[in-house]
């Protein structure tokens, strides 16, 4: 699996791929969110303590109220209670809550009583079952701490207490918690909805604030990003891009980067002025250089011809040296014509713009490479129609010779070199095949640098100058076209795309030769 296609996380999953804008309203939502749990929680902690406190004070009361002149030798409640014998008592129960549980233990250690209800200014105690009155005598401890007991069935939750009177008579006595569980609740939902609401508020607000407050910084990154999609890489370069005044004020931390950012171009734009500078100098060096060597190269070979057609005998060894003299000087003025073209090139000399038969130039190239090196095997792969681009001819003729001489070079005899002209959607193909020994691969990357060499094959004695690639790559560019290389051993592939005509848009060369077919 390439690096491309490896599973990224979502965006909303990793906050390491929020914004900036997301990340601070999502920490001011969060900081709220804890500070609304903290009030809340300790306002519903507060509210709890205190509804408890109420009860149990309550719950003493009705107790005492419940007990009073209770005898322990009475196998029923006591005279002032209801019970299903005695539903009015023998007392006013003014004081008793409704929905109370008074319960007295009796001698065998069962539990008599039970819930009472007031109807229409009538008391009835109502029942509990064994499980419930069993649950009540394990959970309410003897020491008289009030508990809470969960009785189940259609009765809420109650809180009780145990109640041992002098003359040994015992009492449990529970009061509903219905009320103060449903104030709790009632409670935690209205705190809840008001933070809830606090916190979709203080969001819409703080995205705005934020959105408004980082507004500054937007500017500086679109003019960072104006910056990046600038040509920094060769040319004279206009660096007019700076981040408004506005934004460079240094007593806030967006002015600090924006006038960072604009010292920084000032610097990038003046090492780039000295570099073109530096870079026309050279190049009109090597242009004057090169069109002043021409004359005394053609005077030396000039001469060295001469003296080898000269009537006189030459000795052996002097017109060996006047050979080599001669070898010297045109393998010299090769180097000076490619060194002055590129020269041009780079200059941006106008190059021709004529109608060129990419098919016709491919059969009169390899006829060429053919007589140059009979001891390979040329083949040619041509479409049924001619494929034709606007361009200059001898240019791009030299083009295809370079890289035919490339592959002659660089290759044992016997290797099978294939021309392929083709066309893809928008762009005409050139390719150069061979099923030699291939390139070594730290070398592809720079295989278009003037005088880039790999090994001992491209050196001088074998008649190459470095230049031949960088040549194509030159006039390939000055054509709006793309070249480029893929190599493995047993198949070299030389790929040019030149525009069919305008937009000067073609699709990248890094292709395999199966993915570009000649149009048929």
């Amino acid at each position: 699996m390439s690096a491309d296609a490896r599973p990224r996380p979502a965006r909303w999953r990793s906050p390491a791929g929020w914004s900036l804008r997301t990340r601070l309203v999502a920490i001011m939502i969060g900081l709220l969110a804890v500070l609304g749990l903290v009030v809340g929680g300790t306002a519903e902690i507060y509210l709890y303590r205190s509804l408890h406190t109420q009860i149990d004070n309550e719950l003493g009361d009705v107790a005492k109220r419940a007990t009073f002149q209770s005898n322990r030798n009475q196998s029923n409640p006591p005279p002032d209670l209801p019970s299903p014998t005695n539903p009015e008592g023998g007392r006013n129960l003014g004081g008793i809550p409704g929905n109370a549980i008074v319960l007295e233990q009796a001698d065998d250690g069962s539990l008599i009583g039970g819930p009472l209800r007031f109807l229409e200014g009538s008391v009835e105690v109502g029942d509990l079952t064994d499980e419930q009155k069993t649950t009540i005598q394990d959970e309410v401890p003897a020491d008289g701490t009030k508990v809470d007991v969960t009785l189940g069935g259609d009765l809420p939750q109650y809180r009780f207490t145990k109640v041992t009177k002098n003359n040994g008579a015992v009492f449990y006595v529970g009061l509903s918690l219905e009320q103060v569980n449903s104030t709790l609740i009632t409670v935690a939902a209205f705190t809840g909805c008001v933070v809830l609401g606090s916190l979709l508020i203080a969001g819409w607000g703080g995205a705005l604030i934020v959105r408004r407050t980082l507004k500054p910084l937007d500017r500086v990154a679109a003019t960072a990003t104006r910056v990046s999609e600038l040509r920094l890489d060769r040319g004279e370069v206009q660096l007019a891009q700076r981040v408004p005044e506005q934004d460079t004020d240094p007593r806030t931390e967006v002015g600090q980067v924006g006038a960072a950012l604009n010292r920084m171009l000032d610097h990038v734009g003046n090492a780039l002025e000295a570099r073109h500078a530096s870079e026309m100098q050279v190049r009109q060096f090597v242009a004057d250089a090169s069109h002043e060597l021409r004359t005394p190269l053609a005077a030396i070979r000039g001469y060295a011809e001469l003296s080898r057609r000269s009537r006189q005998v030459i000795p052996d060894e002097i017109a060996h040296v006047l050979t080599r003299v001669e070898s010297e000087a045109k393998r010299m003025t090769a180097l000076v014509e490619d060194l002055l073209l590129l020269a041009r090139l780079d200059a941006g000399r106008p190059l021709a713009q004529d109608p060129v038969d990419l098919t016709m130039l491919a059969v009169d190239a390899t006829s060429d490479a053919h007589a140059a090196g009979p001891r390979h095997y040329w083949q040619l792969d041509l479409p049924d129609e001619p494929v034709t681009v606007i361009g200059d001819g001898a240019r791009l003729h030299q083009v295809l010779a370079n890289l035919l001489a490339n592959a002659r070079t660089h290759t044992p005899e016997g290797t099978t070199v294939t021309v392929k002209v083709g066309a893809v959607p928008d762009a005409a193909v050139l390719q150069v095949i061979d099923n030699g020994p291939g390139i070594k691969p730290e070398l592809v990357p720079r295989i278009f640098e003037r005088f880039a060499r790999g090994d001992s094959s491209r050196s001088r004695a074998a008649g190459s100058t470095g230049l031949g690639l960088s040549i194509v790559h030159a006039v390939v560019t000055s054509h709006h076209g793309k070249v480029g290389v893929q190599s493995r051993p047993g198949q070299t592939v030389f790929t040019v795309m030149l525009p069919l005509g305008p937009p000067p848009v073609v699709p990248t060369a890094e292709q395999t030769p199966q993915e570009l077919h000649p149009s048929r």
